[in-house]
């Protein structure tokens, strides 16, 4: 029997502050083979290469998903990385982990809060839509239908908010 295994994904909650009113970066999936889920509200995302340092990681794929620069990754001054035995391994905290246990392909995402800069994609390959939203009218969405909202964002996108909007 042929084993599968989880793939490795970051996500970046991308923050900005414009006269006082919080905002963040959402956009919508549009994937080639996408299926039902295309459509669906998440935030920037994508798998891990092999061997690829997570954050590297996440400054690609927020560059090809939106055309921004990640210029900070919250935790990021924090990891460690070290050499022994022939392995170089890096260890961090992220702002959340998430494991889909069923679904359409098995993924483990690292969700990290970000800023970035730039001027933002209309479309990319994977994704439409791409849009700054108030934090608390993305509250209103999330709770009228999280339905709308792509599973493996979900519970990142309700602590945040528990967080940001005590």
């Amino acid at each position: 029997m042929v084993e599968t295994f989880a793939k490795p994904a970051a996500g970046a909650i991308i923050e900005k502050v414009e006269e006082d009113i919080d905002y963040i970066l959402i956009q919508e999936r549009c994937k080639e083979n996408g299926g039902e889920e295309n459509g669906l509200i998440e935030i920037p995302a994508g798998k891990i290469r092999e061997y690829e340092n997570i954050f590297d990681g996440l400054r690609r794929e927020i560059w090809e998903e939106t055309g921004l620069e990640l210029i900070e990754i919250q935790e990021e001054k924090d990891a460690v990385i070290s050499n022994c035995n022939g392995y170089k391994v890096i260890s961090f905290n992220p702002f959340y982990s998430s494991q889909n246990l069923s679904g359409g392909y098995s993924i483990m995402l690292q969700t990290f809060i970000c800023k970035a800069r730039g001027e933002l994609l209309k479309k990319s390959e994977e994704s439409v839509n791409i849009r700054w939203i108030k934090v608390k009218d993305l509250k209103k969405i999330l709770e009228e239908d999280e339905n709308t909202f792509y599973p493996m964002h979900i519970n990142a996108l309700k602590k945040y908010l528990k967080e940001k909007l005590i």
